[in-house]
């Protein structure tokens, strides 16, 4: 692809090929230089057979077309916590991230997902000894400047510490109760 126009058109002969089904199905990001795609059902939060169907008549009428499938550039982040007590901390991520319960199921120690199908599911892997010489995980989270205070007092309040606010407003250092760190990160007062 060389152009929104050009990417344009593939949009619009996905819509084509999904038809009523691509707004519970289908997911695209257009840039100028490629379409990505992302086929599950949105309101079981998996892949089912129909979704492979579906992306079956998508690869084959993109190929008609010549435009060309990259599956090898096919990939997905997640991102694992190591946790003593998975439920005990859920709660702080799911309000630092601004995120949801994943929709099938929604147990203390399954994954939570991004709404707006932008970042990382997040999940929780269990462990049987704490590993205080190793980083379990740090993030940092870029957010609207106006938000940020907000996001960091739903996060305290959700059982959430801060650990340093000496770099305030660049960004906030906050941590979970098993000590897993964020970085809450605005545009402001940087170089």
């Amino acid at each position: 692809m060389t152009s929104f126009a050009e990417a344009a058109q593939v949009v619009a002969c996905a819509v084509a090929v999904a038809r009523a089904d691509a707004d519970d199905h289908l997911w695209m990001d257009m840039r100028t230089d490629r379409v990505i795609l992302s086929v599950r059902n949105r309101q079981l939060g998996y892949v089912t057979p129909f979704d492979v169907e579906l992306v079956e008549r998508l690869s084959a009428t993109f190929h008609d077309r010549g435009w060309g499938c990259r599956p090898s550039a096919t990939q997905m982040l997640e991102m694992a916590i190591d946790a003593m007590d998975a439920a005990a901390i859920r709660p702080f991520w799911k309000a630092v991230l601004d995120y949801v319960d994943e929709l099938e199921p929604a147990g203390p120690t399954d994954p939570l997902v991004d709404p707006r199908d932008q970042g990382p599911a997040i999940w929780f892997q269990q462990m049987d000894a704490p590993r205080p010489q190793r980083n379990r995980i740090h993030l940092d989270l870029a957010l609207p400047h106006d938000g940020a205070e907000a996001r960091m007092a739903a996060a305290l309040a959700a059982g959430g510490t801060l650990v340093n606010d000496a770099e305030a407003r660049a960004f906030w250092v906050l941590a979970d109760a098993e000590g897993n760190e964020v970085c809450l990160c605005t545009w402001q007062d940087r170089d």
